[in-house]
């Protein structure tokens, strides 16, 4: 149980104030996570890694001369936004590209991949290493839709050293993935994790028992067994990982291997070292060389009992860059290399969330979205408890408290942006970018996409026309489609589109901006309304299927309630 906390949805946020607080030598706060508070050369490539909170040291932790440049660090257990991983990249860069590198998991894909998108806009060269070392969560012949768990320092580590030594970005991103390619990790538990302000753990195992196989938020195994000895865990763990050799490695006699014990929260370091004793034992007996271990918590899962035993397999030019030194807040390797601090200027300005000025035009046009910002927010915090019970039924009861999360902090941003100066496109990109940190998951990542695509053309430079408002909403529905839903799968997507379809069409008739939202939100609420009627085949409520029928999608149902609730906002366009 974690037991140390105030608000639990202030503990992300307080949790990096004190993690920079206490490593101001390593890490300085910049808008989304963490970047180094040294210099680095002109030139360097920029490693910039991330994930939920709730990990450490993964992510954060992880920040330093020889391994990551940036940490991207979302709510707990929620990937960054977009939004965030690109502020991150953007402080951390150095002139020389930037490899984003991240466990493989879905909402971390979708948020990396846009920020990639946003990067290469501004002319940032991309590369993206997606860690996919655990076995127990896909075969062997679809490897790519693995997790990434443990592994994960294994490619950060080496990724790391060959920007430090001056690779450029191809030759980084090779490095990477070779290092993906020869990693593989297996682990148990013994209890669940629980978050700040849960009454119960994500997951439960009986007394005695022990999860095979689990992830690190809390995903249950896939199989279940009695807790062995320390030696018995050992030879499962390293039998396990054994079974499945990289394509490069015919056999396991003299091979050299970097074995890594991982305690995931709870179990300690004394136990570590008994089970440790008895894997270096297993692994030197068939042969294997034992190169350069380590033993301890790694990548966590808050007060999850766990360990995990990852396994890279060494070529010449990893085994040179695994040893290569690093100095880090949590991990550190050969002796450490006096560097330089970033100036005082740039330490106070990366914390500070970016805003894009606008036109005294478009400033007032701010106003109004802020205020439109605002009416989501008290029509989220009025129905919250019905879209929960909603989505109690269709999906999995979360809904109402993840859109008053987004919305509230998307609230609290878009006043403040819009009192700093900003233009119209800027505070719905910054509210966009809250939003999504603070609901978390893939509802977060889909308001966070939506609001930003709306604001990439609503712009900073004059008052958004009708026409304008009209294009903003069909590049949010873009946004929203890219992620996979289509009409007819009882997601947010079956009120969207029907929305943008009216809102277009009535515009084309003639109608001013208020006459067609209103005609159009009418639709969205019809449509929400219909899909009672459909069977759920995306999203979490697809695998209710059945008991799904008879009550609306509470996406659905949400986004026309705002739909209705922006409508009294919106001027008619000059």
């Amino acid at each position: 149980m974690t037991r140390l906390f105030n608000d639990p949805a202030d503990f992300a946020d307080e949790m990096v104030d004190g993690f920079v607080a206490a490593n101001r030598a390593w890490v300085r706060k910049v808008h989304g996570g963490v970047a180094r508070a040294t210099t680095s050369p002109d030139g360097t490539v920029a490693l910039v890694v991330g994930g939920g909170s709730g990990h450490y040291p993964a992510f954060g932790g992880l920040v330093g001369h020889g391994l990551a440049a940036g940490a991207a660090m979302g709510n707990l257990f929620a990937s960054p936004s977009a939004q965030q991983v690109t502020a991150v990249a953007k402080a951390a860069e150095h002139g020389g590209g930037v490899l984003l590198s991240y466990g493989n998991y879905a909402g971390d894909v979708l948020n990396f991949d846009a920020a990639a998108r946003a990067l290469e806009a501004q002319g940032i060269d991309v590369r993206t290493v997606r860690v996919t070392d655990d076995v127990a969560s896909a075969p062997a012949d679809e490897a790519y839709k693995r997790r990434g768990i443990a592994g994960d320092l294994c490619v950060f580590k080496v990724a790391g050293a060959a920007a430090e030594r001056g690779d450029d970005l191809d030759t980084v991103t090779a490095v990477a993935e070779r290092a993906n390619a020869r990693t593989r990790s297996f682990g148990v538990a013994f209890s669940g994790c629980s978050l700040p302000g849960a009454d119960e753990p994500l997951f439960t195992v009986p007394e005695g028992r022990m999860a095979i196989g689990m992830g690190i938020h809390g995903e249950r195994g896939i199989a279940e067994a009695d807790v062995p000895t320390a030696d018995g865990l050992a030879d499962l763990l390293v039998d396990k990982l054994l079974g499945e050799l990289p394509e490069r490695v015919a056999a396991p006699a003299g091979q050299r291997v970097v074995p890594i014990l991982n305690g995931l929260g709870s179990v300690k370091y004394e136990e570590l070292f008994v089970v440790f004793g008895a894997v270096q034992r297993k692994l030197t007996e068939v042969g294997i060389v034992v190169v350069e271990p380590e033993v301890g918590e790694l990548v966590t899962s808050f007060d999850m009992a766990g360990v995990s035993l990852t396994l890279f397999w060494l070529d010449d030019e990893l085994e040179q860059l695994w040893a290569a030194p690093a100095d880090t807040p949590a991990f550190r390797k050969g002796g450490a290399v006096p560097q330089q601090r970033v100036s005082d200027e740039e330490l106070a300005a990366g914390a500070v969330v970016p805003v894009t000025p606008g036109t005294a035009e478009s400033q007032v046009s701010a106003r109004i979205v802020a205020d439109a910002v605002s009416a989501i927010r008290r029509t989220i915090d009025a129905h919250a408890d019905e879209l929960g019970r909603i989505d109690a039924v269709a999906g999995d009861g979360d809904h109402g408290i993840g859109m008053q999360r987004g919305s509230t902090a998307a609230d609290a941003a878009a006043q403040d942006a819009a009192a700093r100066g900003a233009g119209a496109g800027s505070v719905l990109a910054v509210a966009g970018d809250a939003w999504s940190d603070r609901a978390g998951g893939t509802s977060g990542a889909i308001w966070g996409a939506a609001l930003e695509a709306l604001g990439r053309v609503v712009g900073n430079e004059s008052r958004p026309t009708t026409a304008t408002v009209q294009s903003a909403v069909h590049a949010a529905t873009d946004a929203v489609l890219a992620f996979g839903a289509v009409p007819g799968d009882k997601t947010m997507v079956d009120a969207l589109v029907p929305f943008d379809e009216v809102l277009t069409a009535r515009i084309a008739a003639g109608d001013d901006l208020v006459a067609a939202w209103s005609v159009a939100s009418a639709a969205a609420q019809t449509a929400a309304d219909a899909t009672a009627d459909l069977l759920p085949r995306m999203g979490r409520a697809r695998t209710h299927g059945e008991d799904a029928v008879g009550t609306p999608d509470a996406g659905a149902v949400s986004f026309a309630l705002i739909t209705d609730a922006v409508l009294a906002t919106i001027a008619v366009p000059a």
